[in-house]
């Protein structure tokens, strides 16, 4: 088994009581002492501080001019390159030649290079297909000397305002970079809890200063990744490898709302990227499945890989459910899975078969829980 990976937070998260576990080839924190259901409750009502810096961060630099590698950029994938503005980001998806989803990630212009995060296990492989794709427009330049903090919950803004100037200004999905005590700063107003919060790029250098700095604010708590983990489900939020992977298309998804008009038919800029011909069909005619937000009966989770039915007795699957757990927040068990679209209208009665019971469920709108992003 290859060793552990370990972020330069990982002496200040065993200092604080962190349980740490394997996680994509790096040894992160599950929960602290707080426990995960408080951890949650503490994220929605105060502000929870989440170490992120096992994910990837890449910087793309034009080998010509910025148009190119846009262009270039906007090839690999359904969504709208062209149009971000400089000090904005947007979310993004790497499509296949089947229309299946390579990873989900955000994308930052940064005036004269684009910022992009992708997910810690796919990284290895985004940075190969990036290198690939975009060999003559971009150098591509994994970040190998910056941590990544998420700043998450209604006192973020209070907490990090008193130490960087011009964050109180920001939008969600705006990016700045900052100048601070820990050293330059790319911080971006977005996450991926539902709430209003900042992810934040700083030297490894200034890594630990900053979170402890973060920490001494009341309202700020280290937050693990199970509490990161129900506060997405609640925001209705997919997970790679999960609810999406490269059998599974955006469309499928429910991720169409981030492909821009201009990528689809009758777009000034329709296709060319992976899988278009299927992606672009099944915006026209529908998919044959689609996830859906799902509310189980009662207090039982209903877990991934729990089979649905669309009838309490005999049949044979009409899906499967893709994430579930409990959901805090709303004080109920939650999930996520994929069904046909005749039976994923929201209030359509289904059944998961639960240690061979077969338990109601529901079909219900997603998020669980609205987000509170500062528009």
């Amino acid at each position: 088994m290859a060793e552990l990976a370990r972020t330069e937070l990982y002496d200040l998260h065993v200092e604080l009581g962190g349980k740490m576990v394997p996680f994509a080839g790096y040894e992160m924190p599950v929960q602290f002492p707080m426990g995960v259901l408080k951890e949650h409750l503490h994220t929605r009502q105060s502000a929870g501080l989440f170490d992120v810096g096992h994910m990837g961060q890449v910087l793309l630099h034009p080998k010509t001019d910025m148009d190119a590698l846009i262009a270039g950029f906007e090839a690999m994938m359904p969504v709208a390159v062209a149009g971000v503005a400089n000090g904005r980001q947007r979310y993004g998806l790497f499509t296949n030649d089947t229309g299946g989803i390579i990873d989900d990630l955000m994308f930052a212009n940064r005036g004269d290079n684009l910022f992009v995060v992708v997910n810690a296990g796919c990284k290895a492989g985004d940075i190969a297909h990036m290198t690939k794709h975009l060999a003559d427009v971009a150098t591509v330049t994994p970040v190998t000397d910056r941590a990544l903090l998420a700043l998450q919950g209604p006192g973020a803004e209070d907490a990090i305002s008193g130490m960087i100037h011009g964050v109180m200004a920001m939008r969600f999905m705006d990016v700045i970079t900052a100048h601070s005590v820990f050293g330059e700063l790319w911080i971006s107003r977005s996450g991926y809890t539902g709430e209003d919060g900042f992810e934040i790029s700083v030297p490894n250098t200034g890594a630990v200063g900053l979170a402890k700095a973060l920490l001494a604010h009341p309202s700020v708590a280290p937050i693990g990744l199970g509490a990161r983990d129900s506060l997405r489900l609640e925001a209705g939020l997919c997970l790679y490898g999960h609810d999406m992977d490269e059998t599974i298309t955006p469309v499928e998804a429910n991720l169409a709302w981030a492909m821009q008009k201009s990528r689809r038919t009758g777009g000034d800029r329709a296709g060319g990227f992976p899988g278009a011909a299927t992606i672009l069909n099944q915006l026209e005619n529908g998919p044959s499945k689609l996830r859906v937000g799902l509310l189980p009966d009662g207090r039982a989770p209903m877990r991934e890989g729990v089979d649905l039915f669309d009838t309490a007795t005999g049949g044979t699957p009409i899906g499967r459910v893709t994430s579930g757990g409990f959901g805090p927040t709303i004080d109920a068990p939650i999930a996520m899975g994929f069904v046909p679209p005749a039976l994923a209208e929201n209030g359509t009665q289904l059944w998961g078969e639960v240690r061979g019971k077969r338990l109601p469920v529901t079909v219900a709108p997603l998020p669980f829980r609205p987000s509170t992003f500062k528009r």
